[in-house]
């Protein structure tokens, strides 16, 4: 019965992608769905291209594995919603209401000027490769584990997983683009809202409510009081370097902040973080659920702790879950991974055929094949990126979104409300951000790798890039519309 849930669910996907194909005829409703969503729409969708497999599948694993201290990653949604909308959201609706903006890209290039925005648009490929390989390698492991191919298929049961749960999000992807996305976002938006209450407190009447998860874990000496810490088993400036980069860096994600474009009333904006904090603290509730349930349960010696933290939370749905909880559970995880999956595929794709070219004083060719070519040719990227990195879906995700929090968020979040920055800058703290992230990230063992992620070094020094290099060069004048929004 889960599996059929589960395959019912991605047949209604691929669904919408052609009922959103039929609506998709310019690259501006490709890449920004005409600039018409209402406000419930976008919320939702924004909430959902920021949850995915991220959340409901690395979060709830790496818990079992850190204990407490994973929570500073996802403890900021408690502020960063109202940051969002207020500090990135207006002036992103703003400026697009006076200039023609499909991508993050384009506001940088408003602000900054055409290298600035090329060195943003390279940063916007480099994170979508990480990030989509992050939901490809989630699709993987959870088709692996519904459908018990690993055990038929051996070693090349993961890559064709990978392979089912990418060729999904082609489908619907390239022939949607992102009207297909922010549908499919509001659909599962809605589901991962109900599936993570029912799943928490399923959890817990497992378990033996609060008192028996802490008692059990308390006890057993795998786990022991420790984990259960405000920091679990995570140095402390490890855990206040996670609260930094998933707290500001939220500001950085192209992902979400292109969103905003698609709001058809700016005015809803003042709204916003109601839909967005509250439905992604609902969100949470699974991975805290998740994340104490199955190490409690190995505790208790009713479940065998999985070979990968990866596969926890569809282990604990699987075995410890009525079948109906269990394939909705799945479907709402496996819909978050397809419509984040088609986010990153749509911004990624814009970077390539038209944000490069626009840097490079090239015309954008008009039309939907190229967009759709560079749809397939980047979901490939990702797969082989995954497929060859093979990390943790957390610490993949980290990697992922460190590279769009220290390449954007200083240029963006301080450039557009700050008018001295100036063109060199916002181009020199782009470019800091994106290369010191992908050295870092490749770098074995630096010297702070027990205290510090390299997302957290990386924002900080492009944060001081920005302001150095604004104090050295001269100001330069803003183009009137965009001081005009500044002012606002």
């Amino acid at each position: 019965m889960t599996a059929a849930v589960v395959l019912a669910y991605l047949a209604g996907l691929v669904m919408i992608g052609f009922w959103a194909a039929r609506r998709t005829r310019t690259q501006n409703d490709y890449f920004v769905a005409g600039g018409r969503l209402g406000l419930w729409v976008t919320g939702l969708a924004v909430m959902s291209a920021g949850f995915s497999g991220f959340v409901f599948l690395g979060g709830p694993g790496y818990f079992s594995r850190v204990g407490s201290g994973s929570l500073f990653i996802v403890i900021p949604v408690g502020f960063t919603a109202g940051l969002l909308c207020r500090v990135m959201g207006r002036r992103l609706r703003l400026l697009a209401a006076v200039r023609e903006l499909y991508t993050v890209p384009d506001a940088v290039e408003a602000r900054y000027g055409r290298t600035a925005a090329g060195l943003a648009a390279l940063a916007v490929l480099a994170g979508t490769v990480g990030y989509l390989g992050v939901q490809i390698l989630a699709a993987g492991r959870l088709i692996e584990i519904v459908f018990g191919t690993r055990q038929l298929l051996g070693e090349w049961s993961l890559p064709l997983a990978m392979t089912a749960g990418l060729v999904v999000v082609l489908v619907y992807s390239v022939a949607g683009g992102i009207l297909a996305g922010v549908y499919t976002d509001l659909v599962q938006g809605g589901l991962m809202l109900l599936v993570a209450v029912a799943v928490f407190v399923w959890a817990l009447s497992q378990c033996g409510g609060w008192a028996g998860i802490t008692s059990s874990i308390a006890a057993d000496p795998r786990y022991g009081e420790a984990f259960l810490d405000p920091v679990g088993r995570l140095p402390s400036f490890q855990v206040l370097g996670f609260f930094f980069v998933f707290g500001i860096g939220a500001l950085g994600q192209p992902h979400v902040l292109h969103k905003f474009y698609m709001l058809q009333d700016p005015r809803g904006l003042r709204w916003m973080p109601f839909i967005l904090g509250g439905g992604q603290s609902v969100c949470l509730l699974i991975w805290i659920g998740v994340g104490l349930a199955v190490p409690a349960l190995v505790a208790q010696g009713r479940m065998v702790l999985p070979a990968s933290p990866d596969d926890a939370a569809a282990a604990f749905l699987l075995q410890h879950t009525p079948d109906l909880l269990a394939g909705l559970a799945l479907a709402g995880v496996l819909a978050a991974l397809m419509s984040t999956s088609d986010s990153f595929v749509n911004i990624g794709a814009a970077a390539l055929v038209r944000d490069l070219p626009r840097a490079l004083g090239r015309t954008v060719r008009p039309g939907l094949s190229a967009p759709r070519i560079a749809t397939v040719a980047i979901g490939v990227a990702a797969f082989l990126l995954a497929w060859w990195k093979d990390d943790l879906i957390a610490l993949l995700g980290s990697f992922a979104f460190g590279i769009f929090a220290a390449a954007l968020t200083p240029a963006l979040a301080v450039g557009l409300h700050w008018k001295r920055v100036t063109p060199a800058a916002g181009a020199a703290s782009i470019a800091t951000g994106t290369v010191l992230s992908v050295a870092l990230e490749f770098w074995d063992n630096p010297p702070w790798a027990d205290d510090l992620p390299p997302s957290a070094v990386a924002l900080a020094v492009s944060f001081v890039v920005l302001f150095a290099v604004t104090l050295a060069t001269r100001p330069a004048p803003l183009p009137e519309d965009v001081a005009a929004v500044m002012d606002l």
